[in-house]
Order: structure tokens, then sequence, then C-alpha cells
């Protein structure tokens, strides 16, 4: 059988056009599927490295221009006494990429060394990946909130650097990594040889 990606029907294998609502049906290869997730992940982590390195933030102040990068801006916060947006920016900026880095690479090495155990935790682990997905550019919107309101001339500017593309294309990448795991691929051993 085949499952339609759109009204999720069970079509018969070889089927090209969904029974119920028309819609291409594609059969899985998850040997592709897995090199795409790799590829993906990959393309995020380099994105990551410039995104730590170049400064995320331009501010000026009466004529005194100051770069801060997302660790050097978690650390002055902290230095104003800013605890709690200070841990909140570095669990948003640093924690939850590397974990988002590190679980799609899980899942996807242990898509195909794994004898099958854990795969209702592993499932799960998925769904979380999935969720947090969509709140990771989190930074990038601050960001672009920050550089519209605060352009006072003379007294202070704001301008995103580099780093705040750096980091958008990271986090786009690791979204799509994670879009092209397919999860059946966790199950495949447990309920033995694929089919479709």
């Amino acid at each position: 059988m085949v499952g339609c990606r759109h009204c999720g029907l069970a079509n018969p294998r070889r089927t090209t056009r969904c029974r119920r609502c028309g819609g291409i049906l594609h059969e899985r290869d998850d040997t592709r599927s897995l090199q795409r997730v790799w590829a993906w992940l990959l393309a995020g982590l380099i994105a990551y490295v410039p995104a730590n390195l170049y400064p995320m933030l331009r501010t000026t102040t009466f004529g005194h221009t100051m770069d801060n990068t997302i660790v050097g801006g978690v650390i002055e916060l902290f230095a104003h006494g800013s605890y709690a947006v200070a841990g909140i920016v570095f669990f948003a900026s640093v924690m939850i990429p590397i974990g988002k880095f590190i679980a799609i690479g899980y899942l996807a090495a242990s898509a195909r060394h794994d004898p099958g155990n854990h795969t209702t935790a592993r499932q799960h682990l998925y769904e979380v990946v999935e969720f947090i997905g969509r709140w990771s550019m989190v930074d990038v919107f601050v960001v672009a909130i920050l550089t519209a309101l605060v352009q006072l001339d003379l007294i202070a500017t704001i301008n995103p650097g580099i780093a705040a593309i750096c980091f958008a294309l990271s986090v786009a990448f690791t979204m799509i990594s994670a879009q092209m795991f397919d999860p059946r691929i966790l199950w495949d051993r447990k309920a033995g040889p694929a089919t479709t």
C-alpha cells in the first residue's frame, strides 16, 4: 500500500493518484530520504558556525558602534543583570539548535543501524524536533523587530549582522532536514522489511 501525503488514504501499490483526493502518490525511497536528511543537516551545521562567529547585531549609540555575537550578547545581558533574558537567549540560540543537530543526527543514524529498540521513544523525539522547529526563528524575529523599532538616527540605531542571515539559514536548513526525515523508517526494523 502507498499512503497519500495529502489525505492519508492507503492506496494500492503502483497507483499514481490518490483515489480519494487525486493527489500524486510517491512510494518510499529510504536511501535517498536519509541522504537528503544528512545533506540538509550538514548545510545547517555549516551555516551555524558563522552564525556564532560573526556579529548578530550592530548597535550604534551616540556614534559608538558595538558588534555583538550571540554568546557575546548573552554575556553582556548577564553582566547588566538581565539573567532571565540572558538565559532565554542562550537556551533559544545555543542549546536548542545544538540539541536539534544532535537529535536529527541521532534519528538518521539510528534509522539504519538500530535493531528496532526504543522505537516509540525515537518517534517522540522526532515529534519534539518537529514541534521545536517552528519556534527556532524567534531570534531572527527579535533582530528584525529591534532593527525596525530602534532607528533614532544619531542617538541609537540597530542593524542586523551577517550572523542573523547565517542563523536564519541554519534554522531553515535544519527544519528542512527534519521534514525530509521519514519517521516510518524508525518502525521498519520493528515490523520487518518495508514493502512500500
